[in-house]
C-alpha cells in the first residue's frame, strides 16, 4: 500500500503540476491505533511553479481526491500551510512530525521544522485537544454501547494535553509515546488491553462502557478546564523567518 500511496502521489503531482514537499499519513494509522479497516488518511503539502505565485487574484490552495481502497489525499498549497502555521495550527503540527512519512524534501522539512518553538502556542494547542476531549466525551462515551475507537479519541486528546503542561513542546504524534501520562496503574492497564483489543478489532466495534475509564476521562477534562484558565503564554513570532522561507523554497523549485 505504500507504494500504491506514493505513485498516486507522483501521478498528482504530474496532473496538477506541482510539487509535494511532504506527504505523510495522519489520522488513527499516524496515532499508531489503526483497526484491520481503518482507512488511509494521506495529507501532504505542495507548492506551484514561480509563475502561480504571479498571478492577479486568488487561487485554490488545497487539493482533495478520494480513491479506491479507502485511500484519501488531501493537501495545503505551502502558503496556506504556512498561513497556518503562523497560528500554530494542530494539525499542521502533527503533520510535521508524522511518524510515517511518504514523501519528504528533507532539507525543506528540517529547516521549517526548526521554526516550529518560536510559533508553538501550547495554550492554543492545549485547547485544540481539551476541546476534542470533551466533544468526544459528550457525544459517544455516555451511551451503554462505545465504539472502541472512541476511547482513543478522548484519551489521545487528554495525553497530549499533559505532555504540553509537562514538557512545554507539541506532544508526540504515536499515542505509544504518551502511555506514561497513564500514571494510574488501573487506568495503565485498561488503556493498554484497549489497544490490544483495537488494532485487531473492526473499525466499527463496540463494547460495554467502561465506568472507571469514564470517570478517568471525566476528571482529566475537569482538570485541564481549570488549569488552562490561568495559563499564560508569552508570543516573540516574527514573521519574516516565514517570509523568507517561503520566498526560497518557491524560488527553488
Amino acid at each position: 500500500m505504500r507504494q500504491h500511496i506514493i505513485e498516486q502521489l507522483r501521478a498528482l503531482e504530474k496532473s496538477r503540476n506541482i510539487k509535494i514537499l511532504y506527504a505523510i499519513e495522519s489520522g488513527s494509522r499516524a496515532w499508531g491505533f489503526a483497526s484491520e479497516n481503518s482507512d488511509w488518511d494521506v495529507r501532504f503539502i505542495y507548492v506551484h511553479t514561480l509563475d502561480w505565485y504571479l498571478q492577479i487574484g486568488n487561487q485554490k490552495d488545497t487539493i482533495e481526491e478520494m480513491l479506491p481502497n479507502d485511500l484519501d489525499l488531501s493537501g495545503w498549497e505551502l502558503r496556506k500551510a504556512l498561513g497556518l502555521f503562523r497560528k500554530s495550527n494542530p494539525s499542521l503540527l502533527e503533520w510535521l512530525n508524522s511518524p510515517i512519512v511518504y514523501i519528504e524534501n528533507k532539507e525543506v522539512m528540517n529547516e521549517w521544522r526548526q521554526l516550529i518553538p518560536q510559533f508553538f502556542n501550547p495554550k492554543n494547542i492545549s485547547y485544540h485537544y481539551l476541546n476534542i476531549a470533551k466533544n468526544t466525551y459528550n457525544t459517544y462515551l455516555e451511551r451503554d454501547k462505545i465504539k472502541l475507537k472512541k476511547y482513543f479519541y478522548a484519551l489521545r486528546p487528554l495525553a497530549a494535553c499533559r505532555w504540553i503542561k509537562d514538557n512545554g513542546t507539541m506532544p508526540p504524534v504515536l499515542f505509544s509515546k504518551m502511555l506514561d501520562s497513564f500514571d494510574a496503574s488501573t487506568i495503565r492497564l485498561i488503556v493498554d488491553q484497549l489497544l490490544v483489543e483495537k488494532k485487531s478489532a473492526k473499525e466499527l466495534e463496540e463494547r460495554p462502557q467502561i465506568s472507571i475509564l469514564n470517570n478517568y476521562i471525566t476528571n482529566e477534562i475537569e482538570y485541564y478546564s481549570e488549569y488552562l484558565k490561568d495559563f499564560k503564554v508569552e508570543t516573540n513570532q516574527n514573521i519574516d523567518v516565514l517570509n523568507d522561507f517561503f520566498r526560497k523554497v518557491v524560488k527553488h523549485q
